[in-house]
């Protein structure tokens, strides 16, 4: 039982931290109907700035922290501005072509600057050693897991009275819904576009610091990390910020069980599921849902009329 529980309190915190990548992916693909694979490229970035504060620059961490997602923000806010606002009215797929063209250019920098060897974040609980954790009945959690899964709360909230209370919240609702009627309102959709980039890269970089800062250390590799948001994208539904964060706790918790269990399905099954097989589940599972739901848990069906 004991080993249940620290299964799914594992795999909850990574599917909180699944869930802000997710929402970013989710606000883009609402807004320009293009689905943005610069997200994990980003939430790398976000930790690369914190890392290069803290640790190299010898910032305080908290100061570091802030500055690096909202650096990471502004990089955002640039790409938008640079890259993906001469492709208005350009048809979709050359616009997400050009999302992993820019993925691609991000992580080849990344690349050089990270190197061969981990890079260290920096300590948010310096006084508790190695992160700290505390024991609850057998269950072992992780200041930095708590800290995870309390700020994907805190923001899917604060994002929800933003959509709803804000001028500009409900601007992007409009928007998402139907840029024509959005323009005719009134309503700048180029800068409705920006906004939404802007909080689409410090969603990341928030994952992208409790990936890499939480969970594992700073590589070459840990975009791959940031990259299983996408299957919880299309699980909970392209356009859905609930089905994003429902998306993300299945794979987390998908994660975690498989990678606790593993030996007692292999032995259910009768054969080897190989050593990196929690990582592929996430995948298996996102298969079976579009089988049943194509769009996705709680995505829009689309009905094309010919």
């Amino acid at each position: 039982m004991i080993i249940f529980l620290q299964a799914t309190a594992e795999g909850l915190a990574l599917g909180a931290v699944y869930s802000l990548v997710a929402i970013g992916f989710v606000l883009i693909y609402k807004a320009m109907d293009v689905l943005s694979f610069a997200q994990p490229a980003l939430a790398v970035v976000g930790a690369a700035f914190i890392s290069a504060l803290a640790v190299d620059r010898g910032v305080p961490f908290w100061i570091a922290f802030i500055v690096g997602i909202v650096l990471t923000g502004i990089l955002s806010l640039i790409i938008e501005r640079t890259f993906l606002r001469p492709m208005v009215g350009e048809p979709v797929f050359s616009v997400a072509i050009l999302t992993i063209g820019i993925d691609i250019l991000l992580r080849t920098v990344l690349d050089n600057w990270i190197g061969l060897n981990p890079r260290y974040l920096g300590d948010p609980f310096p006084s508790f050693g190695n992160f700290g954790s505390i024991n609850i009945g057998g269950v072992v959690l992780k200041y930095l897991e708590i800290s995870a899964f309390l700020t994907a709360v805190v923001v899917i909230i604060l994002l929800s009275i933003f959509f709803k209370k804000s001028k500009y919240g409900v601007a992007m609702r409009a928007t998402s819904f139907d840029q024509e009627a959005a323009l005719a309102q009134g309503i700048d959709v180029g800068k409705i576009f920006a906004l939404v980039w802007f909080i689409a890269g410090m969603l990341a970089s928030f994952a992208g610091f409790f990936i890499t800062g939480g969970f594992n250390t700073l590589t070459q590799f840990s975009f791959i990390s940031a990259l299983r948001a996408l299957p919880a994208v299309v699980i909970g539904g392209l356009d859905s910020i609930p089905g994003a964060v429902v998306g993300s706790l299945i794979i987390g918790l998908t994660q975690g069980y498989v990678a606790y269990f593993q030996a007692d399905m292999e032995s259910l099954v009768g054969f080897p599921l190989g050593s990196g097989f929690s990582l592929v589940a996430p995948y298996l599972i996102m298969f079976v849902i579009l089988l049943v739901k194509p769009d996705g848990l709680f995505g829009t069906e689309e009905v094309e009329r010919v």
